[in-house]
């Protein structure tokens, strides 16, 4: 038997068995629940008569910055090992990844480690992010421009 082939026995030994099926039932609830609380925000924001597409955003903004917060204090992670792939909707992954980067490279300062560990996970989506608002908000100008005349 070579190396590869122990190796692959001794993980299959020793490896956690994990229930299919109970992680895709907490993965469903959790991830149902962090839309729900999403959903619950934007009812909130438009009872206070914001307008919708500032409800989404204000929404989304909102499970980042909960998600954020339980990060930075550690409870962000309890939840995931109990909770599963359900708490990692875009949104609250997207923040849970960020702000993990920041506080693994808080000992390196606040330039070189934090704010250069944030844009390994955030610089592409930053970059491409404002690159399209950019380009939207010229084509827009131009439209506006144009129908002006």
């Amino acid at each position: 038997m070579n190396d590869k082939a122990k190796y692959n026995e001794y993980v299959k030994e020793h490896a956690k068995k994990s229930d299919t099926l109970l992680c895709c039932v907490k993965a469903f609830f959790s991830g149902g629940a962090v839309c729900c609380l999403g959903q619950l925000f934007f009812d909130l924001y438009a009872a206070a008569g914001i307008e919708e597409d500032v409800c989404a955003a204000l929404s989304s903004c909102s499970l980042m910055l909960i998600t954020a917060i339980l990060t930075g204090v550690g409870v962000f992670d309890m939840i995931g090992k109990h909770t599963g792939a359900g708490t990692l909707v875009p949104v609250t992954g997207f923040a849970n990844s960020m702000i993990s980067q920041a506080i693994d490279a808080k000992s390196e300062g606040f330039i070189l480690g934090v704010g250069a560990k944030l844009f390994t996970v955030a610089g592409p989506v930053v970059v491409y992010g404002t690159f399209a608002g950019v380009i939207c908000g010229v084509i827009k100008y131009i439209i506006k421009i144009i129908s002006a005349s």
